[in-house]
């Protein structure tokens, strides 16, 4: 079989809302390639990209034309938000195909005690290590993006052992998934869209942890304006009921700000939310709407322009 790449160069911030697109569009494979060399052989080494390359693979005995004209067309929406290049494309051979986005994947260490372990690849953990094996369906909530690892982080503090945790935009599970090792009775993971439920699911179904993981297509009130919303068909499921000890949100800064209220209301007393995603400059708009819903913001971590914060309801 042969293959078609397409490839586009953006920054850091719209790569994830073009990892959604590719996603939804591309076959299922999308992979970001610069930021790797920054880390390939230093597990604990930062990444400083600014610029990234995203590329997804359309096999060619598929109707290419229309799947490409629905791309194009999300590029397009998406290049008013943000600065996207046009894209590239190139055939690929089988092997070839292969082989170009599985060297994008390598063990990635993040914390103290979280390891992210391609499928393919054989890992003997260490003493108390929390290991995660993921097939890169998504690029983004692979541990790839500092907004991930900013996360994966914090939880290794913050997830209660026996309690229950709301993941909001959980992309490929990961953090869910990260919940569960780390010892959350109860984890429902909610994503707009409905590919990466799917590929949630399967990553959630391969590390054993099904069982305490329930993957749903929704959202929270407030955040109906997720990136490519227009893409999205029917109205979004929303979550209206329920507490949670933690709360974790890994998406795009206004949408957090706008789902605030909900986040109280899902967080019980006493519980903390995880926001993440916010570029530095936004950080004051979510602290804002965050601290006008009774939080308090208890911890902040940062990796680049990336922004992570920890917020306590009294």
């Amino acid at each position: 079989m042969r293959w078609l790449e397409i490839s586009v160069t953006t920054d850091g911030e719209a790569a994830e809302a073009v990892v959604e697109l590719f996603n939804r569009y591309g076959h299922g494979q999308a992979v970001i390639e610069t930021p790797l060399d920054c880390f390939e052989h230093q597990l604990e080494g930062e990444v400083q990209a600014a610029t990234v390359i995203v590329k997804t693979y359309l096999p060619l005995d598929v109707d290419v034309q229309e799947v490409r004209r629905r791309l194009e067309e999300g590029l397009w929406h998406l290049s008013r938000l943000y600065p996207i290049a046009e894209p590239a494309m190139r055939e690929l051979d089988e092997e070839s195909w292969a082989e170009s986005w599985k060297k994008q994947y390598h063990r990635l260490r993040i914390g103290r005690r979280t390891v992210i372990v391609p499928a393919w690849e054989s890992y003997e953990p260490g003493d108390g290590e929390v290991v995660i094996r993921l097939e890169p369906g998504m690029a983004f909530g692979t541990g790839l993006h500092p907004t991930t690892r900013l996360c994966l982080e914090a939880m290794e503090t913050a997830v209660p052992p026996g309690g229950r945790v709301l993941d909001v935009g959980t992309g490929s599970g990961v953090l869910a998934i990260a919940a569960a090792l780390l010892g959350a009775g109860a984890i429902v993971a909610l994503d707009a869209d409905p590919v990466a439920v799917r590929v949630a699911g399967e990553n959630v179904a391969a590390n054993g942890v099904a069982g305490g993981v329930e993957v749903r297509h929704g959202s929270l009130p407030g955040g109906e304006a997720v990136p490519l919303s227009f893409a999205l068909e029917g109205p979004l499921p929303l979550l209206e009921d329920g507490q949670y000890d933690l709360v974790v949100v890994n998406i795009l800064a206004p949408v957090i700000a706008g789902m605030a209220p909900a986040l109280a209301a899902r967080t019980r007393p006493g519980g903390t939310v995880i926001a993440s995603g916010l570029i530095l400059d936004q950080e004051a708009v979510v602290v804002d709407a965050l601290q006008r819903q009774g939080f308090e913001i208890a911890g902040r971590s940062q990796e680049d322009d990336w922004v992570c914060l920890l917020a306590g309801r009294p």
